[in-house]
């Protein structure tokens, strides 16, 4: 399995793509801008995009959604309660001073349970963690050992829950709830900052 972060724009988030080095099927996770970096490293790496999986629907996280359909083909998938945060991408982003143009609609939906899958077998897992947004959502690989958590979960701290539709204890239950109960050993990778082990999470965040 290939694993690349690619950090993007002022706001530091945390763009991932997943590989299969057989197959050289890949997820683009959470493109949040600058495309061409993105796809620059797809290309370097040789792989097929089969999905372009969003945990949430902020413009820091969206920002490159359109550019990387449209030069791979890949369909759009997130949560059903992201679309509103989505439809209003490009007046957000304006607020935050920036230029964003409208993402496209999302080709699928998912929700709990469902998985992610390639032609060849390269899977997550979606597990819904509402709390920063409405319908966040993290990601787990087959195996287990790896979660995408979007803004869930921060390395000492967790997401923030002051903008529309965030609220704390829906987070703190997401977490707690969903997240931990994976195990210890699960490697958490946010979308911003460093990656963690929820074992690290449940001993020293604060906030749990």
């Amino acid at each position: 399995m290939l694993l690349k972060t690619v950090v993007v724009t002022e706001f530091m988030t945390n763009c991932f793509i997943l590989g299969d080095e057989l197959s050289k099927e890949a997820f683009v996770i959470d493109p949040g801008g600058e495309a061409d970096k993105i796809l620059r490293q797809i290309e370097s790496l040789g792989l097929q995009v089969a999905a372009i999986v969003n945990t949430h629907a902020h413009v820091d996280h969206i920002g490159a959604i359109r550019q990387v359909r449209d030069a791979t083909g890949a369909p759009v998938m997130m949560h059903r309660d992201e679309l509103p945060l989505l439809q209003a991408a490009s007046r957000m982003g304006r607020l935050f001073g920036i230029h964003l143009e409208q993402p496209p609609d999302p080709d699928r939906f998912l929700a709990e349970g469902d998985e992610v899958s390639s032609r060849n077998g390269l899977s997550l897992k979606v597990i819904e963690t509402p709390g920063h947004s409405p319908g966040g959502i993290s990601l787990v690989t087959a195996d287990g050992k790896l979660c995408f958590a979007g803004d869930t979960l921060f390395a000492g701290s967790i997401g923030r829950t002051d903008l529309p539709g965030g609220d704390y204890q829906t987070l703190i239950s997401s977490i707690k709830t969903k997240l931990l109960p994976l195990g210890d050993d699960v490697k958490v990778l946010p979308g911003h900052g460093p990656a963690t082990t929820l074992g690290s999470e449940r001993k020293y965040n604060p906030f749990l």
